[in-house]
């Protein structure tokens, strides 16, 4: 059974909101797992009770998000990946497995190209490589395509937190999860309403800085440091991917075809995940035993 206790880091700009979702400061091996775009920490609550005896299980609030979202400018995934750092070296952290699910694949490969001393093993879930997008292309429309909900919440605010659940259910890769069962359910509703924060006139939007949000979409698919990261990646690792997208769409977020002619570190190997899509890859039980084991084999 997990318990969460938070703290804060300094990071530049402010404090960054770290989760301690499992174990403890006295737990002899610690995963540092980060997040996707619009996500926060609580996105590994599910993950965190599958974490055997003596793991502890750091999942922060990136920059521009949830209790981080305080946290100045610049934005960006070279701002994530600095964090990262200081996030180990505030704690005392030598180097740690790491976990990162969608945009936080590529935060994960960034930092590790770039830190590469500072991270045993790392795990990409369902993102962490890409192409760059054609010259001329609408980067923000093709964020907005991509993403749907998830995108839209930013700029609307809710009555009420069923107000806001119900408007993310209209994505069938959010009723799925959902579906998975009573655990799993409450562990997405946590972490979906921990991004909600108080508006105007009584309302509730999103935590979501839009402008953090844009800047970090923009380096997934055009910045090319962090497209060809997983390249240049030594210690060894797991790609996981899902073959449905974050709408429930075919194919997913990383169709086979770029997962194939993919071009990873020496050490990292690809392993398809059947039956999930982009989020219940981090939460299905058969999905979760992956990652588990990518973690800590």
């Amino acid at each position: 059974m997990s318990m969460t206790t938070s703290f804060t880091v300094p990071v530049r700009g402010g404090d960054l909101t770290v989760h301690e979702l499992a174990g403890s400061a006295d737990s002899p091996r610690a995963v540092l797992a980060v997040h996707g775009i619009t996500a926060n920490g609580l996105s590994y609550a599910t993950l965190a009770r599958r974490m055997p005896e003596g793991v502890r299980l750091l999942a922060p609030d990136l920059r521009g998000r949830a209790e981080s979202s305080a946290v100045a400018g610049p934005w960006g995934l070279a701002a994530h990946a600095a964090d990262l750092v200081a996030v180990l070296d505030h704690l005392g952290l030598g180097t740690v497995p790491v976990i990162g699910h969608s945009m936080g694949a590529y935060v994960v490969a960034l930092a590790g190209s770039r830190h590469p001393e500072r991270f045993q093993r790392v795990v990409l879930v369902d993102g962490g490589i890409g192409f760059p997008a054609p010259d001329g292309a609408d980067i923000d429309a093709r964020l907005a395509a991509v993403l749907g909900p998830a995108q839209a919440k930013l700029s609307m605010t809710f009555a009420d937190q069923d107000a806001y659940l119900d408007f993310l259910r209209t994505n069938p890769a959010i009723t799925e999860t959902e579906a998975l069962g009573p655990a799993i359910a409450a562990d997405l509703e946590r972490y979906l309403l921990h991004d909600l924060v108080p508006r105007d006139g009584g309302m509730l939007g999103s935590s979501c800085i839009p402008e953090a949000i844009r800047t970090d979409g923009r380096d997934t698919m055009s910045d090319t440091e962090v497209l060809t990261a997983a390249a240049g990646l030594s210690m060894p690792g797991t790609l996981l991917w899902a073959p449905r997208g974050l709408l429930n769409q075919t194919p997913g977020l990383l169709p086979p075809e770029l997962v194939q002619f993919a071009d990873l570190g020496p050490g990292l190997k690809s392993e398809f995940v059947p039956d999930c899509n982009h989020y219940s890859i981090m939460f299905a039980d058969h999905a979760l035993d992956r990652v588990v084991a990518a973690l800590l084999d």
